[in-house]
Order: C-alpha cells, then sequence, then structure tokens
C-alpha cells in the first residue's frame, strides 16, 4: 500500500479523493463526522503547499431531479467552516473552464467538483469506470490520492480510474482504517466477541463464515436474527423476509457446527402487521404470524452481557432493533451500554450501529468507529478492497502525460 506521505507532494496539483457522502436534510448536514475525518489528510497537503482538487460523491442519480437534493455544496460550506479558509465550489464535473480553474489554482488553494455521480445520468460514466472520464479528472492535477475508505469497495472513475493516470497513494483515513481493522478485527485477541445485525442475511452471509472460525461468540440481532430463527424452525411473524431454502440450509448447518459460539434472541418487542403504533413484548416461540419483531427483550440482552462481558475485543455491526423509533431503541441502546462498560477494544463498523452510537452517547467510549459501511465488510471479508488494488498502477513517464484534456464535454 503505497501511503501518500511517500511521493512527492511538495506544490503539486492533488486529486483528493474524499468520501462525503454525508446525510443531508433540506440543505442541512445531519452528520459531519465524514467530512472531519478528512481533515488531516487535508491539513497535511496544505502543509506541503499543495492545490487540492476534491472529488467525492453523494447518493444516486438516477434523473435530472435527483441532481437538485444531491449536490456537494453544503459540503464545500461545511469544509470551508472547519478549514477555516475559503474552498472554492464548480457547479460542473467536467469543462474547459474547469481544467482552466485548477490549472491556475495557486499553494494552499482549494476546489471541490460537484458530485461526481452527477456523471452517472444519462450515462453511468463514473459507476462504469468510464474511461475518457477517469483521464480527464486525471489531467487535473500531479498526484492521485484516494482517502474515501466508505467508497474503495467501487471500482468508478472517481475511485480506481484516475490512479491508471496519475502517480498515487492512499491518504491517512485510508491508513488508519486499514491499521485497526487489521489490528482489531482481522488479528482480534480473544475472546473476541462478534455482534450481527440488521440488514438481510444474505448480505452479511460471507461475513458471518469468514468471522466464525476466527471468534469465541457471534450474537444476532435484527432481520439476521429472524432469518437464522426460521431456520430452526420458529415462527420469525411478518417479519420473515422468505429467506431461500438453500440458505435457510446453510443457516441450519452453520449453528450444528457451531453451538458453543452463535447465540440468537430469547424475545423480542414486536409491532404487529396491521398496526404499527402498538408494542407487544413477547418470548421467542410465542411469535405470531402478524407480529414484527422491532427490537431485542430484556432476557435476550442479559444474555448477550454474558459473552460482552468476557470478550477482549467485540466487532459490532448493526442494531438488534429499529434504534430510530423510541419505542424500538432500548436493545440497541442496551447493547451499546454493556460494550461501553466492558474492559474490550470495540470495532463498531457499519452506516447504522455507527450512528446508533453517536445518537445514544457512546461513539467516545469505543477503541475505532470504522467509517465504512459496505467498504468495511468487504475488507473483512476478502482483505483488500478493488480499488485500492489500482494504488501505484501509473506507469507512464512524465513526458508521456499529457498537458491538455484528452477530451472535454461541457455538460
Amino acid at each position: 500500500m503505497i501511503k501518500f506521505q511517500d511521493l512527492d507532494l511538495k506544490e503539486k496539483i492533488v486529486v483528493l479523493r474524499c468520501d462525503f457522502n454525508v446525510p443531508i436534510q433540506n440543505g442541512v448536514i445531519l452528520d459531519d463526522s465524514k467530512i472531519k475525518e478528512s481533515l488531516p489528510t487535508i491539513n497535511y497537503l496544505l502543509e506541503q503547499d499543495c492545490k487540492i482538487v476534491i472529488l467525492s460523491h453523494l447518493g444516486k442519480i438516477r434523473s435530472e431531479e435527483d441532481k437538485l437534493y444531491n449536490s456537494l455544496q453544503p459540503v464545500a460550506l461545511r469544509l470551508n467552516e472547519l478549514l477555516k479558509m475559503p474552498v472554492i465550489f464548480s457547479k460542473q464535473t467536467r469543462n474547459m473552464k474547469l481544467w482552466e480553474t485548477t490549472h491556475a489554482l495557486k499553494a494552499k488553494e482549494i476546489l471541490m467538483l460537484e458530485n461526481t455521480r452527477f456523471e452517472d445520468f444519462p450515462v453511468k460514466l463514473e459507476s462504469r469506470n468510464d474511461t475518457q472520464l477517469a483521464m480527464y479528472w486525471a489531467t487535473l492535477g500531479d498526484v492521485f490520492v484516494n482517502d474515501a475508505f466508505g467508497s474503495s469497495h467501487r471500482v468508478h472513475a472517481s475511485t480506481a480510474g484516475i490512479a491508471k493516470y496519475l502517480p498515487s497513494g492512499v491518504g491517512f483515513l485510508i491508513q488508519k482504517e486499514i491499521e485497526n481493522l487489521d489490528k482489531y478485527v482481522m488479528n482480534a485477541e480473544a475472546p473476541f466477541t462478534v455482534f450481527m445485525g440488521g440488514s438481510k442475511v444474505e448480505e452479511k452471509i460471507e461475513l458471518i463464515e469468514k468471522l466464525v472460525p476466527k471468534c469465541d461468540y457471534l450474537l444476532l440481532g435484527g432481520k439476521i436474527a429472524n432469518s437464522f430463527l426460521q431456520a430452526l424452525d420458529f415462527n420469525p411473524g411478518f417479519s420473515s423476509d422468505d429467506t431461500k431454502p438453500e440458505l435457510l440450509e446453510k443457516l441450519r448447518a452453520l449453528m450444528l457446527s457451531n453451538k458453543e459460539k452463535i447465540m440468537l434472541p430469547l424475545d423480542a418487542v414486536v409491532s404487529t402487521s396491521y398496526d404499527a403504533s402498538v408494542a407487544n413484548y413477547r418470548l421467542i416461540d410465542k411469535i405470531g404470524n402478524n407480529d414484527v419483531i422491532s427490537d431485542a427483550g430484556s432476557k435476550t440482552i442479559n444474555k448477550y452481557a454474558g459473552a460482552i462481558n468476557e470478550s477482549k475485543t467485540i466487532f459490532m455491526n448493526g442494531t438488534v432493533g429499529i434504534y430510530e423509533d423510541p419505542r424500538f431503541s432500548n436493545g440497541t441502546r442496551e447493547l451499546l451500554a454493556l460494550m461501553a462498560k466492558s474492559d474490550a477494544n470495540v470495532v463498531v463498523g457499519g452506516g447504522d450501529s455507527v450512528s446508533a452510537a453517536r445518537k445514544f452517547g457512546y461513539a467516545d467510549n469505543f477503541t475505532y468507529l470504522s467509517t465504512g459501511g459496505g467498504a468495511t465488510l468487504e475488507y473483512l471479508i476478502k482483505g483488500k478492497l478493488p480499488a485500492l488494488d489500482y494504488i501505484g498502477s501509473y506507469e507512464a513517464s512524465k513526458e508521456e502525460k499529457k498537458e491538455e484534456p484528452y477530451e472535454i464535454l461541457d455538460i
């Protein structure tokens, strides 16, 4: 892995890919933690008298209307406030004027381009790693730095394509993510406990299979737990996602071969399919067909406390319930509280679990909060990320590098 601080950066124009995919509502940023995580890399580049061109995506762009709600301009304004210096914002993602602007930047000046996924409509140029788009963005600078850990599981023009045409390295955030995930999860100190909750089991079965041999306890919650319960012929109620029979068989075999490790809920707080305002308590073997499992009950949390209190390392991904709803937030809050009080090194990975940790005030109690969602999971499964394989792939000499854009398209 090439670290950006090992490159010749002095007074260079640096194309910096950040992960500024932050929640924005009515133009207001709800969580600016990803922006703050980019500051060490940006400040280092400023110390090197670099001229910085920032790229990032925000949301998904499937129509012209999507562009109205997914502009990076609020991010540029927030970065301006955090750095206490001007951040120039370009409403364009590419054209001749933009190229001229980047090459007229002075030392320590910052220019942020509009959402790279604006290039995904009407044709998915960004997401399909279009060669011409990557080549154009590469001509905006002298060096490429990828610091977007949360986007590096995707081979896009702005995460992977540019690296083929510029000297490249990874920023401090990516370095920190990999160091912490390697230390605390890939090489965890035992006893090692994994909590896996939230999304459909189809999306996380590969990670579960990867972590089961490494961990001492696997605690399950949310929809993932529902599928495991279904595999044992418990009624998951209306919460069932109709998990495919072959996957249920895989889950059943996994539980039979790991009886001492895998823990399932004993009780739940449920709503009903016909009245979402109702909240009832159920033992897990008393779930009715119309019950929607929305949170873990107290018996479950007490059971999981035993494993948590024994642990030296804990990895949490997902939540046990609909933590955004006060009626169904207690299980997730109590689980986080137990982890916060434990003596274990706790790593929280994934959007929902990190958001819950912040919402309930436990973020500062944990060893590390990963900024990646899918990227964190993919790194733990494969030990690498596709976009990072492109770092260092530039082979052309400085003489071969063009001084003019390969293709200019006004949009």
